[in-house]
């Protein structure tokens, strides 16, 4: 019982005799191919598997049970009614069939336009919390990065040393904090040296801050800011940052004021004790949006859900644009249609064989 060997001998007499393995995804594929769930609910299978943390189960599992299904239900029916009004009034112009009047009109597509914008709004957090972030640690030499990577990551990731220049090129490291994965990358201490190695490490640490999607910026709070700090929190000013005061075991002299101007958000805690890592896992969720996700709500799963999503958008737009131009009702319908025909192809109402196949090809075997 259990024995890979036992497990493939059956496989290879049941394919014997006729069977044949599962495809990927073919179980869900035959599920929504035969109406037992939409696309939405189908892809939302590989999110659950794939879930790395409670609150990105939640939401793949909300979404499982037609979360997203429902939601794009209801702010499509509202534009099917007001399309299948406008099209009785301009097919049958003797029957007794009342104009939609424009108002109604525009307050329809408002209404629609509010929905879709607050399903585009939870895509980036969403994919945070799926995917995680990537994030940089960057500082000037001996303010405790290295630490805070080792405190992180619950074990000694990076070299630590009270010599200036100890880390010389990127560490990396995938940490969970809270509900979210940091991709982390200690770098090297950012100051201008004569130590060429030291050098190349400064410039690679510069551009991992520049492209990290969220920046922890770490002070020494045990000594008042240099100007190398000082020059940090200014390049930081309008970043996803957050401003981490270290060594809280320690009297802080550093210009708190100064970091609270430049930084949204600023942390007290010591790395080398591990106090005040609620704080920083507190601000790292309201940087990211995950604290403002409800995990009972719909979240946008993946790029082809955005994407259907945008072109809805648009398409709403286009209608009110119309409607400001004063054009006639059945003229501003043709492009309600179009984001009647994106929502179905979000929920796979009306979709392609092609695009079907490339969903379920990223799933495991059967499943």
């Amino acid at each position: 019982h259990g024995s890979m060997y036992v497990a493939n001998s059956i496989i290879k007499t049941l394919i014997k005799n006729g069977a044949r393995q599962a495809e990927r995804g073919e179980f869900s594929k035959r599920a929504f191919l035969n109406g037992k769930m939409d696309l939405t609910r189908a892809e939302s299978v590989m999110d659950l598997i794939a879930a790395n943390g409670r609150l990105a189960a939640r939401t793949a599992l909300a979404a499982h049970e037609g979360g997203i299904f429902r939601r794009l239900q209801q702010i499509k029916e509202p534009l099917v009614a007001a399309c299948t009004q406008c099209g009785a009034f301009v097919d049958y112009p003797d029957d007794d069939i009342p104009e939609l009047a424009p108002d109604a009109l525009r307050q329809t597509v408002t209404a629609a336009l509010d929905g879709i914008g607050a399903l585009l709004d939870t895509f980036d957090a969403g994919q945070v919390l799926r995917e995680g972030i990537d994030t940089a640690i960057v500082g000037s030499p001996n303010v405790g990065k290295s630490t805070l990577m080792n405190c992180l990551a619950g074990c000694e990731r990076s070299i630590v040393t009270e010599v200036a220049g100890t880390t010389r090129d990127v560490v990396e490291d995938t940490v969970r904090l809270g509900e979210i994965l940091l991709h982390l990358a200690d770098t090297a201490g950012i100051r201008d040296t004569a130590d060429r190695v030291e050098t190349v490490g400064v410039e690679k640490a510069r551009t991992r801050m520049a492209n990290a999607a969220l920046v922890l910026a770490v002070f020494d709070g045990s000594r008042a800011l240099t100007d190398a700090d000082r020059a940090l929190a200014e390049a930081l000013t309008d970043a996803a940052a957050i401003a981490v005061i270290n060594k809280a075991d320690m009297p802080e002299k550093t210009d708190r004021a100064y970091l609270q101007a430049h930084f949204r958000h600023v942390v007290t805690l010591s790395a080398q004790t591990g106090d005040g890592l609620d704080a920083l896992t507190e601000a790292v969720a309201t940087v990211t949006g995950i604290e403002a996700l409800d995990s009972a709500e719909p979240i946008l799963e993946n790029e082809r859900q955005r994407q259907c999503a945008l072109q809805c958008r648009d398409c709403l737009n286009e209608a009110l644009d119309a409607l400001d131009a004063g054009l006639t009702v059945d003229a501003v319908t043709v492009s309600l249609h179009g984001a009647i025909d994106a929502i179905n192809a979000l929920t796979g109402e009306r979709t392609t064989e092609t695009v079907v196949d490339g969903i379920f090809a990223r799933f495991c075997v059967g499943k």
